[in-house]
C-alpha cells in the first residue's frame, strides 16, 4: 500500500556520517538541499517509484524545513532539472515554526487546554495585549511568568502524558558501552536514568538500545567505523538555524495546491 523512506538529517545525525568533520557544520537552508538532491539521486535510481504520489513529513524541528524541502522540490519539479517526483504534499507534527510566532502562542493554547484558568487568561488578555513574548509592563510579566510556571508542571510532548525524565541514556563506562555495541543485546540495567515503563519517554530507551544493537546495526547496513553510537538527541552537531520562519514557505505551497497534514 505504501513505501516509506527514513531519512537522518541532517548530515551527522542518527546514524549519517561525514568524511570531513566540516560535512557536518550545516543549517536550514544547506541540509535542505541535501536533502532534496538525495531525493534526486534516489528517484534516479529507482524511476519506477516516480508515479507513486509522494508526501514528504518530519516532526519537531525537523517539521520547520520540511515546507522549505518541499519549495525546493516544487521548483526543481517546475524547471525540469529533477526527476519528476509526484510531489502531492507534506506532514508535519509538533512543528516549530517559527519560535517568536510559537512562543506567541502559548497563553491561547493553554487556556485551551484548561492549563490556565479563565482569571489567568484574562489577566493576560488585558496587559499584555496580545504579545507574550516580550512583556511591556510589570502586570504582563508577573501573569506570563504564573502562565510559565504552570506550563512548566506539564510534558512539553503532550498535556495528558506524565511528566518524566527524557530519557538519552549512555553507557555508565567504555567497558560497558563497548559490550553493549558489540554483543547481541544486553540487559536494560546497564544504562542509567531511565524513566519509569509508563512515561512515554520510556520508548527512548528502548529505541537507544534497539538501535545500538548489533543485529539492528547489521540489517541496517551500518559501515564498521563510521558511527560508534547512535544518540537520539545529539547536541555537539554544529547546526545553524539559519532560516528564521517557515511560514512562507507553508503559504507557497498551500495555495498553489499541495496538501498539508499539521498534527500534535
Amino acid at each position: 500500500m505504501a513505501s516509506i523512506i527514513f531519512l537522518d538529517s541532517p548530515v551527522c545525525s542518527g546514524f549519517s556520517y561525514a568524511r570531513d568533520p566540516k560535512g557536518c557544520d550545516v543549517g536550514d537552508y544547506s541540509s535542505s538541499l541535501q536533502v532534496q538532491r538525495f531525493l534526486n539521486k534516489w528517484f534516479t535510481h529507482h524511476p519506477q517509484y516516480l508515479s507513486n504520489p509522494f508526501y514528504l513529513g518530519g516532526d519537531s524541528y525537523a517539521g520547520k524545513v520540511i515546507p522549505l524541502i518541499a519549495t525546493y522540490m516544487s521548483q526543481g519539479t517546475e524547471k525540469r532539472d529533477q526527476p519528476l517526483i509526484n510531489l502531492k504534499g507534506y506532514l508535519i507534527g509538533n512543528p516549530i515554526t517559527e519560535p517568536k510566532f510559537d512562543k506567541n502562542f502559548q497563553v491561547q493554547g493553554a487556556h485551551g487546554f484548561g492549563i490556565i484558568s479563565d482569571q489567568i487568561y484574562e489577566a493576560a488578555m488585558k496587559n499584555c495585549k496580545g504579545n507574550y513574548v516580550n512583556p511591556t509592563n510589570q502586570l504582563c510579566a508577573e501573569v506570563l511568568e504564573t502562565v510559565d510556571s504552570l506550563i512548566s508542571e506539564i510534558a512539553d510532548a503532550h498535556v495528558l502524558y506524565k511528566k518524566c525524565v527524557v530519557a538519552i541514556p549512555e553507557p555508565i563506562d567504555d567497558a560497558i558501552r563497548r559490550k553493549f555495541l558489540l554483543e547481541e543485546s544486553i540487559e536494560p540495567n546497564e544504562a542509567p536514568g531511565r524513566p519509569t515503563v509508563d512515561c512515554f519517554t520510556y520508548g527512548y530507551y528502548l529505541a537507544y538500545l534497539w538501535m545500538n544493537n548489533k543485529m539492528t546495526r547489521d540489517a541496517l547496513r551500518i559501515k564498521e567505523g563510521t558511527v560508534g553510537e547512535w544518540v537520539r538527541c545529539k547536541k555537539e552537531v554544529p547546526y545553524t538555524q539559519d532560516m528564521p520562519s517557515s511560514i512562507p514557505y507553508h503559504r507557497n505551497l498551500t495555495t498553489r495546491g499541495y496538501r498539508a497534514l499539521v498534527y500534535r
